[in-house]
């Protein structure tokens, strides 16, 4: 179905992962994306997939702790595209380490990714939208509701994104602003290779071999970006706007609330 035809959806973080997964999955719907990243090329490059998958975009490198930075991009897009009704929040980052180790300067990275970046976006895009309506959804994880070892400041951090959804969504419904999130995990991500690494040096184990046990257990394997992105590109539709203030799992069944 097309339930994105004739809009303009920003995604941040697609140059990989979950991001590049809602990029095809926006595009699929009908949808034209705006693929930004920290690595301007790895946005191009999504982009240009987009685009040799019959589907419309444009890649644009974005800090997306760089406030002005967003509000240019915004602002861009509005220019040359002439609207922006949807809005993507997935970068962010993880750095794991046991809490009792945790340094200070890797919680202030991942929450001003994680929280701050989300919010920045958010501001950006509801400057604009704030006159037409439109939708944002912010990529948590199923840690900001679990609470995984050796991922404090990663649990913490989505654990805001969850909250800061439901805030945003009461408040900004008057201007016709819907604003929901998901909780992913058990994604083949680059980030979750990362993880199997790290704990798999720790443990004396092959990171590969952990790696492939890190699926849902209803599913039996694991779920791919575009999966994440076709719930997200649900969202980000008309036929969603019921769907208010949400933190929705998506993880196979693995976080039963």
């Amino acid at each position: 179905m097309q339930l994105l035809t004739g809009k303009v959806v920003l995604v941040t973080g697609a140059g990989q992962g979950i991001g590049q997964g809602v990029s095809q999955a926006v595009s699929e719907a009908g949808g034209q994306v705006v693929a930004t990243d920290l690595n301007g090329d790895a946005a191009t490059a999504t982009a240009s997939r987009v685009i040799e998958a019959g589907g419309r975009a444009l890649g644009i490198g974005l800090d997306v702790t760089d406030e002005s930075a967003f509000r240019s991009v915004v602002a861009s897009v509005v220019e040359e595209l002439g609207r922006l009704d949807g809005l993507v929040n997935n970068a962010g980052v993880l750095a794991m380490s046991p809490a009792f180790n945790d340094e200070l300067e890797e919680w202030r990275h991942q929450m001003e990714v994680n929280v701050l970046g989300v919010a920045t976006g958010c501001k950006a895009a509801a400057a604009q939208m704030k006159a037409q309506g439109g939708s944002i959804v912010n990529v948590a994880s199923n840690a900001g509701k679990v609470g995984y070892p050796n991922m404090a400041a990663y649990n913490a951090s989505k654990a805001a994104v969850i909250n800061l959804t439901r805030s945003l969504a009461a408040e900004w419904a008057p201007h016709h602003i819907n604003v929901n999130a998901v909780c992913p995990g058990g994604v083949a991500t680059p980030m979750l290779a990362d993880v199997a690494d790290w704990v798999g040096e720790r443990i004396d184990r092959d990171p590969e071999e952990l790696l492939a046990t890190m699926v849902p257990a209803q599913l039996g394997r694991h779920i791919q970006p575009i999966e994440v992105g076709r719930v997200v590109a649900f969202l980000l539709s008309d036929q969603a706007i019921i769907i208010r203030g949400q933190a929705i799992n998506v993880d196979g069944g693995d976080t039963p609330y």
